[in-house]
Order: C-alpha cells, then sequence, then structure tokens
C-alpha cells in the first residue's frame, strides 16, 4: 500500500503502522481484530494522522465499518470496496476470483459488497493460507511456492474467471508467479492500486481535507514488534529498507 501512495501521491507524507505482534490477521477473531484495529487508529491520531488508509485486507473485512462508527469524524477508507469496483468494470464473463487470508475469505465480505452492484455474477474464492510466510521468507521465486500457488489457483482456472483479485497485502509481491500460472487472458487486480488511484482522486475534489495533511518526505514508520526479516520485506514491497521504530500498544 505505501508503495502505490508513494507512485500517486508523491507528495504527501505518510505515517504507517505495522501490527507486526499479531500477524497474521487472517487467522485471527474477529473481536480482536476490531481490538487492535481500534488501538492501532487511536495510536495514528495521536501521531497527526487526518486520514486513514487500512492496507489489511481482513481489517478492511472485519472492522472497517466498526471503524467508522468508533471515529465518525475521521475519514477512514478500506481496501476491498475500490477493487471490486475495478473487476466489475473489467470482467467481460461476469466470473471474477478472490484470493485472500482465511479470515478475508471467511467473511464473505467480496460477495455481499459486490452483488449488490450486480447479482448475477459469479464470485470464485480461494483462502491461500501458506502464501503469506512463504513470501515473508523470501521465498516468492522458489519451485516450492510456485507449486503451492499452483494448487490453490487450479480451481478458479477451472472454474474460467477472467478476473483475479489479489485480496492480501503480500500477494502483489509474488504477482508474477499469479500471473503465470493464472494465464494471460485473466485481469489481475491489485487492490492497494486501486485504493490509491481512489484516494487520489478523494482528495483533488476535496479541497478542505486535501490541505489539512502534511507534505513532505519525513514519513515515519511504527511496528508493534521488530519484524521478522524485515530487510527482505522492506525490499520487496519499497525497493529500499526502512528503520520502523517499536512502539507497544
Amino acid at each position: 500500500m505505501v508503495k502505490e501512495i508513494f507512485k500517486y501521491l508523491p507528495d504527501y507524507q505518510i505515517i504507517y503502522f505495522g501490527d507486526t505482534a499479531h500477524l497474521p490477521y487472517g487467522t485471527k477473531s474477529k473481536r480482536l481484530v476490531r481490538k487492535w484495529s481500534k488501538e492501532i487508529v487511536k495510536f495514528l491520531l495521536k501521531k497527526g494522522a487526518k486520514v486513514i488508509l487500512i492496507a489489511c485486507h481482513t481489517a478492511s473485512a472485519l472492522a472497517a465499518d466498526f471503524l467508522k462508527k468508533e471515529f465518525p469524524r475521521i475519514h477512514i477508507f478500506e481496501i476491498i470496496t475500490p477493487a471490486l469496483k475495478t473487476a466489475l468494470k473489467v470482467s467481460q464473463n461476469n466470473k471474477i476470483g478472490i484470493i485472500g487470508s482465511p479470515g478475508t475469505i471467511r467473511s464473505q465480505i467480496h460477495k455481499k459488497k459486490i452483488l449488490r452492484f450486480k447479482p448475477d455474477l459469479k464470485i470464485y474464492v480461494q483462502s491461500c493460507p501458506l502464501l503469506v510466510p512463504l513470501v515473508e521468507e523470501g521465498w516468492g521465486g522458489k519451485p516450492e511456492t510456485r507449486e503451492i500457488t499452483k494448487d490453490y489457483l487450479l480451481p478458479l482456472k477451472r472454474k474460467g474467471i477472467d478476473t483475479l483479485i489479489l485480496a492480501c497485502t503480500h500477494y502483489p509481491l509474488i504477482k508474477n508467479t499469479i500471473a503465470k500460472i493464472i494465464g494471460a487472458n485473466v485481469k489481475i487486480i491489485n487492490p492497494a492500486e486501486d485504493l490509491a488511484k481512489e484516494f487520489k482522486n478523494y482528495l483533488n475534489q476535496n479541497k478542505i481535507i486535501r490541505q489539512q495533511l502534511k507534505k513532505g518526505k519525513n514519513h515515519h514508520f511504527f511496528v508493534s514488534d521488530e519484524p521478522y526479516n524485515l530487510k527482505i520485506l522492506s525490499k520487496l514491497s519499497l525497493s529500499k529498507e526502512i528503520n520502523p521504530r517499536t512502539i507497544t500498544l
């Protein structure tokens, strides 16, 4: 998500918080995801955040509506809806595949949201719990990762999808592997890019909010525990290393 904000909104200062102490969210309960998400928003607001972008798909699925009620004066954007809007535009055969963590898939949030717009769509989902640890281990290019990814994607290929949503922040890091397996005729959607574009359009249309945001390169990165394989992940996602501050919520 940060990489896409750097790309589409390079002039704005970012305050990032990664809840590395509790990852992965995809296997946690709704109660815990909401509790941790609320604490994170409170922390970010204390640090001066004016707008909240939820990069985590599980947090978006299980906590976004809850957070909007808890913080009604703050503009909160989740990562799921922008990707669904794009999927609706690009799909030609009305067969959309979604891969994500167990928590995101279990929530059925994509089906609930997208079928409101187009009830005749066919939505096929696949939980991929092994992909996150493989990416974090730096195994994105390993044959083992390709074989596991192939097993996950095979049911979606058999359904004849023409659009695939990568409903996890880690999956775009192995997008090339996914693309080779799923086939050239399937449009792959990176939700982080769609959220960044939507937020950019929002700022262009809202001068007051735009003027409240700080500009500059003085970005702040925080985590809740020293991340495992931080160098690998930061280079994969940002093409550079970062030195986040570790804080306890």
